[in-house]
Parts: structure tokens; sequence; C-alpha cells
């Protein structure tokens, strides 16, 4: 690991305060021309003794502003402290944790996956236009029926073409033929330029794409296209448990991917990661922002300096190793959970590396489902439940739901 490295408390807590001393401080300099300010006093008190022991809480109340692109060119000096602190955690996650090679990605905290998968695919269209003259409507999305609603989000704001690939029901898997069909159904509807999206664990499934196969399908077409990696869920899981790994900066079609630290890594909601090669997120340099300083970049504009600070806590607090460590806490758990279900003889679909258990409806009573909150697929009609074997996913609650489901069994017979 180039940058990651396990710190003690003090020295988090140290390089926080740090950090934030190199800020322009809302209380005590003359920030005029600013149009924020620190939390409110009246209602979040910044006196509180506890707080000289609470970074991210004081972070919060300093409120920094974290618009535009730190690992590009200026960004507002005001709060230059707590931006060094995100280009560290975009560093950890681009080349530690993605491969990427030193100070060749550039990346934000976003607001959450949605968000940066708009941005990605923002990027590409934006890139199209302005490279080949391409209309919205030349540009278009190819995903897996699997794939998070961010992307029709997208094509809609966008005003671009996007095809659906089905999926085996069953394992989940693409083939071919379907990706096949998919790219000739946007070259029929006028698409020339395409945005690959591969999946690093659905939020439904927990299944993975192959990025090869999307890849091999597109280079038939002759057409430019990039690709994306959706790892909103699976970002801070999968490379820890799958150490063969294709879905990063080391593979050269690979040119951005989204991570969301507010799920496995446990950040506060509002927390996502954009992660791009150079060269990339210029295409979305809104020139009219003119009184921020290096212009903004990001599909959201103004945000929480706190939420990155989050992110580079946890990050740091952990290390590498001791965040292996909890990935394979949680994979043993889901092992457990999947021996039980087999046990029972339900159906499931669980990928090999990953804490998604997906059980197919009818085989227990639904009842249970809603006892133990299991997430359907679609709550008007469901075919699927999914549990996800998060940190307060223990092998006591796992029990607890697999009991039931055999008591239910036994009072059948």
């Amino acid at each position: 690991m180039k940058t990651w490295k396990k710190l003690g408390s003090r020295q988090i807590k140290e390089r926080i305060f740090e950090a934030l001393d190199k800020n322009k401080s809302f209380f005590d300099t003359p920030l005029l021309g600013v149009p924020a300010s620190h939390l409110d006093s009246k209602v979040f008190s910044h006196s509180m003794p506890f707080l000289q022991d609470a970074p991210f809480l004081t972070a919060m109340i300093h409120n920094p502003n974290h618009i535009g692109c730190h690992t590009l060119g200026e960004s507002e000096s005001f709060f230059r402290g707590t931006h060094e602190l995100e280009r560290e955690a975009i560093r950890i996650c681009a080349e530690d944790i993605f491969k990427g090679a030193p100070d060749q990605q550039d990346g934000y905290v976003s607001s959450g996956g949605t968000e940066a998968n708009i941005q990605a695919v923002w990027v590409y269209r934006n890139l199209y236009m302005k490279k080949y003259g391409a209309t919205s409507k030349e540009v278009g999305i190819l995903c897996s029926e699997d794939t998070h609603y961010s992307f029709i989000k997208a094509a809609n704001l966008l005003q671009m073409e996007i095809e659906i690939v089905k999926v085996n029901p069953m394992d989940r898997t693409i083939s071919d033929k379907s990706l096949e069909l998919a790219i000739e159904n946007l070259s029929r509807r006028g698409v020339k330029y395409f945005v690959g999206v591969v999946n690093m664990m659905t939020t439904m499934f927990g299944s993975v794409d192959d990025v090869d196969q999307y890849v091999q399908a597109l280079e038939k077409t002759r057409q430019p296209f990039k690709i994306h990696v959706d790892g909103a869920y699976g970002g801070f899981f999968y490379p820890f448990s799958n150490s063969n790994n294709r879905m990063n900066f080391e593979h050269p079609y690979v040119s951005s991917i989204t991570v969301d630290a507010h799920k496995m890594l446990q950040a506060p909601y509002g927390t996502g990661i954009f992660l791009a090669r150079k060269g990339l997120i210029e295409h979305t340099m809104t020139d009219s922002a003119s009184y921020v300083a290096g212009l903004d970049l990001t599909l959201i504009g103004s945000r929480s300096g706190a939420n990155a600070i989050a992110v580079w806590m946890i990050l740091m607090t952990y290390g590498p190793f001791e965040w292996y460590e909890k990935v394979q806490t949680l994979l043993l758990r889901t092992q457990w959970v999947c021996n039980q279900l087999k046990e029972l003889g339900l159906d499931y679909y669980r990928h090999p590396f990953g804490n998604i258990v997906t059980i197919k409806a009818g085989q227990f009573d639904p009842g249970l489902a809603e006892k133990y909150s299991l997430v359907p697929n679609d709550h008007h009609h469901p075919d699927w439940y999914k549990i996800v074997v998060m940190d307060h996913v223990t092998i006591d609650k796992l029990r607890d739901f697999v009991e039931e489901v055999k008591l239910c069994e036994t009072q059948k017979v």
C-alpha cells in the first residue's frame, strides 16, 4: 500500500485538527464574502468540552465547503487544510484499493453512488459531444437489468439512449447473445458512442459482471466506448474478498469507478466517491462558475467537507489489513447463513465473493421477511428477498431468522 496506513486515534485527531487549523475559520477570521457560515451556534453548540475529542463533530460544526475537485488544479483556499484530507482519501481509493498509477486519477467525495454514477455518464456524454460532435441521442448507456436505477435517471436527465441487458434469473449472469442483442438495439436507434456499465456487486443480488465480456462485445462495434464500474455497494468489499478482481484501474478499459462510503464503509449517509482517470472530469467543467476558485467540475457543487473527513477517518482507523479482516468476518457469516439455507433446501443466490444472500420468494412465510426486514426486489410482487450481511448482522440474528423458518417448516409437516 502506497498511501493507506493505519493510524492511532491520537494521530487521527491531530491530523484533523491540524487540517481545520489550516482552513479559514468562520469563527475567528474575516470571511466576509463567503455565502455560508459555521453551524448555527444557538442550535449546534460549539463550546461543549467533548468536542476537543470529537474531530468529526468539530468538522461538522466548522462546516467546510468542499466544492470542486481537489485532485485537479486550484480549489477554494479557505478550506485548503481539509481539502488535503479529501485528496488523501481519494488517492487511497484510486491507487491502493483500485490499483491506479500514482497521481493518474481524479476524484471527489460525492453525495452518494447515484450522483457519482450520473457524474460518470455526464463526463462521457460531454466527451463524445466535444470530441466527435455527437448528439445526446447518439450516446447510449449499456447495463444489465440488475444495474442500479441511477443509470435510468442519468439517461433521462441527459437525454440519452439506454438499453437493459437481460440476465439469467438464477445465476444473474449475462449471455454473450443477450449483450450483443442489446448493443444491436442501441445501434438501430442511432447510437454511435457507448457507455458500458459493469457492476461490482449489484444492490439487490450482489452479482458481479464480467468486464472483459463487455469490452469484447463493444470492441466488435468498432465504435468508441468507455467502461464505468459501479462499485457503489461492492467497492469497499469485493477488492478485499476477491484478490483476482479485474475491475480496477489496472484494466486498460476501466475509465471510472463509483464507490459508496455510506454502505460498507459505514460513513454518514450522503457520502459517495467518484473516481476517474486523468483527462476525463474536465469535460464537465462549468465555465459560468467564475466566482469559484478553480471553477467546478462536479454535479453537486457545494458539499460537506465533514463527509470527506469521515471517509479519511474510517480508512485510517482500520488500515488495509484490519479492513481485510473485517471483510473476511462478513464472508464467514455469509457462508454460515448459506449453509443453513442449503440444509433447509431453500433456493437462493449468492455470489461466492459477496455478502448478499437473495432467497427465492414463496419458500417461507412472507411475515418473516417483514419481521426480519428482508428487502424484496419488488414491494408489490416480490420474487426474491435479500439478506445483507453488514456489521450489525451477527450470526445470532441470522440464527433467529433460520430457526423461525425451520419452525414454520415443521408446523407445515
